[in-house]
């Protein structure tokens, strides 16, 4: 069995990539350590730190694990199981 990839279905996740790739970026740059500055929790960075991470597990599941051609009950199911782990850490973090 051939599965065909529409010229659509290539840019869209070479668009995904790049995101990706600027996500990792973008927190790269927002972590302090990097700079060799004084390094501190600090909760805004670490709550964006955290939306980010969900966007990124999100992307990686709907387009390179090919969900978003998944039935709906499995869109929804990763949707909301990817809510809970991240809310669950932010929870935990904040704690």
């Amino acid at each position: 069995m051939t599965t065909r990839v529409s010229v659509s279905d290539g840019r869209a996740i070479t668009v995904v990539w790049v995101v990706l790739s600027a996500i990792t970026v973008a927190s790269w740059w927002l972590a302090p350590g990097h700079s060799g500055g004084h390094v501190g929790a600090s909760i805004p960075i670490t709550v964006v730190a955290i939306v980010l991470g969900f966007i990124k597990c999100r992307l990686i599941i709907r387009y390179f694990m090919e969900v978003r051609t998944a039935p709906t009950w499995l869109r929804h199911s990763t949707d909301a199981w990817l809510l809970t782990l991240w809310t669950a850490v932010l929870v935990i973090y904040l704690w």
